[in-house]
């Protein structure tokens, strides 16, 4: 809001609200006119004036985080990043950090990922003056009812622009999920019921493709393990878009079906499961070696090669400390082909590492994902007599049709506001200890 300084007259700082009302000063003339008010009793406006501030005061107190007590907490971690932001920027005004390209688009990174939350402080920031321009206007507002009108409106509209910034603003502090963003491998595999798991497990597996064409995903089947009886034993999608794994993690987990088999000759309600395990693409190992890290030292090869290796330390012998990797290289002729030779078998047996440790966290994921894969462990039943899906971590009933057709959303939605509940009550306890 564009306000004149706080000394100025109540008519001068009038707010967008009132230019957009077309307000005019009621004391100016109008078409060669004067155009006179008569003034309520000072007494009158005075309690008015009170009233109105109390209402827009109650306005601006409406939010989470002030129901919460957390506003305090709320704006002292909105600085602390705001501040983080400003460094940075003029971090990028170095000319060594400029013309590094890489720890420039390091920098430019992080504060694109900042720039939600900070330009969402910002705003709450002038909305906060304005509101204060705004009940000041009430208090000197007394004895002119349209201005007083005027300004008890503007008011009330700032205090609940602020109420649900505030909201929003703590909402911009719950933790992010890096993997959020990362393409995904998604695994269904039959679980508890022989045959008719095989079925549902293909089910599942048409179930998501059509999720993702609904979404605009592009999925693609990577493996497809057919049972001898009908169905899948088990089966891999890759799925590639916008925020995969933000939505899909929600399905990892025991999927359980009561349903007539068709085999079933009886009538008989059976219960069979799938597991699904939802695997967020694995990032290239990129290995970098510090020169200092590495301990090198040469000797002589001795064995063919005329007398250059015999008399010449063409020989490297390496080290990397932080590792304990050692490597003996004796393979070329000269000391400086030798050293390469040894940096590349080093990097190599990195890269070995830290795949191999990659892949251990992946397959320590899926096991806490899956568990079993016994019919305890369930975190969805799909229900054919009564044409129901229930989801056991929302407590949440769904249309069993629309489910299996790949509308996927409310389920997903659900567990997401599950999760948000869950991230502000701890973001609550944090600050009642801070």
């Amino acid at each position: 809001m564009a306000t004149a300084s706080r000394g100025a007259p109540a008519a001068a700082r009038i707010g967008p609200l009132a230019a957009r009302r077309g307000f005019r000063d009621p004391r100016r003339p109008r078409g060669g006119c004067t155009l006179s008010c008569r003034p309520a009793p000072a007494s009158t406006m005075r309690a008015r004036a009170a009233q109105d501030e109390a209402t827009a005061t109650t306005a601006s107190s409406t939010s989470k985080a002030r129901n919460a007590n957390l506003l305090e907490f709320v704006v002292e971690r909105m600085e602390s990043l705001v501040g983080t932001y400003e460094g940075l920027g003029k971090k990028l005004e170095d000319p060594e950090v400029a013309n590094n390209v890489e720890e420039a688009m390091k920098i430019n990174k992080t504060m694109s990922a900042m720039q939600d939350q900070v330009e969402s402080y910002r705003r709450y920031k002038d909305l906060e003056s304005d509101f204060s321009d705004a009940r000041e206007m009430m208090r000197d507002a007394e004895g002119d009812a349209e201005m007083a009108e005027l300004a008890r409106e503007e008011a009330a509209a700032l205090g609940q622009e602020m109420s649900e910034l505030e909201d929003r603003l703590l909402l911009l502090l719950l933790p992010k999920d890096d993997l959020d963003e990362k393409n995904i491998m998604l695994e269904i595999r039959a679980g508890t019921g022989g045959d008719e798991a095989c079925i549902w497990a293909g089910d599942l597996i048409r179930m998501y493709q059509l999720y993702c064409e609904k979404v605009g995903w592009k999925v693609s089947v990577v493996s497809r393990n057919e049972a001898d009886s009908g169905g899948v034993k088990d089966g891999v999608l890759e799925v590639k878009g916008v925020q995969v794994f933000s939505k899909l993690k929600f399905e990892a987990g025991v999927h359980r079906v009561q349903r007539v088999p068709a085999t079933e000759s009886k009538g008989r309600v059976h219960t069979s499961t799938a597991t699904v395990a939802v695997m967020p693409e694995v990032d290239d190992v990129e290995v970098s070696v510090d020169p200092n890290d590495c301990e090198i030292t040469t000797a002589r090869s001795g064995g063919a090669g005329g007398q250059n290796v015999n008399k010449v330390e063409t020989a490297v012998h390496l080290t990397h400390k932080p590792s304990g990797i050692k490597i003996f290289c004796t393979e070329q002729r000269t000391q400086l082909k030798n050293r390469e030779r040894a940096m590349q078998i080093l990097r190599a047996k990195l890269f070995e590492m830290q795949l191999e440790k990659q892949q251990q966290e992946m397959a320590s994921q899926r096991k806490s994902q899956i568990g079993s894969g016994s019919r305890s462990e369930k975190i969805r039943t799909y229900n054919y007599k009564d044409s129901r899906c229930s989801d056991h971590r929302t407590k949440l009933n769904f249309d069993l049709n629309k489910t299996l057709s790949g509308e996927l959303d409310p389920l997903i939605s659900s567990c997401l506001a599950m999760r948000t509940e869950e991230q502000l009550k701890d973001l609550v306890a944090e600050s009642a200890t801070g």
